[in-house]
């Protein structure tokens, strides 16, 4: 078994920032010397995420809809309290949908559903550049 580790960075806007990631990691999946395995994709950090959904314009809006009612943005939570960073609701939505997802690959193809991109969800108050991680394992 052989790995490699590429990355890339992603402006995201303040709030809930959703951006489709698919083409990056496809295109370090191609560039790797492995044929065949599972891409690992991470997102360093406490306020971020990794998923998959049909990246579309409706659900574009349906998420961060549903996502604010879980964790509302304005709340009073204790983390505001403690280092009075105003993103309590950033770490909970984070947590709650993790910062990695593993993706297997075959003749150097993602084998996502038709419908199924990639996508990195920032949770933070602030436009941040991110670093996304793809660990190509084969």
């Amino acid at each position: 078994m052989v790995s490699e580790l590429k990355s890339f960075s992603i402006r995201t806007e303040k709030d809930i920032s959703i951006k489709d990631i698919t083409p990056q990691v496809e295109k370090a999946v191609k560039e790797s010397g492995i044929k065949s395995g599972v891409a690992v994709i991470f997102v360093p950090g406490s306020t971020a995420s990794v998923s998959t959904m049909e990246y579309e314009p409706g659900l574009l809006k349906d998420i961060p809809k549903v996502l604010q009612k879980i964790a509302p943005l304005n709340h009073d939570w204790e983390h505001h309290k403690t280092w009075h960073d105003d993103n309590g609701a950033s770490h909970i939505l984070a947590n709650l949908i993790g910062p990695s997802l593993a993706v297997p690959f075959e003749n150097k193809t993602l084998l996502l559903g038709t419908w199924q991109q990639i996508v990195l969800m920032d949770f933070d108050r602030a436009a941040r550049e991110r670093r996304v991680l793809v660990q190509i394992i084969g």
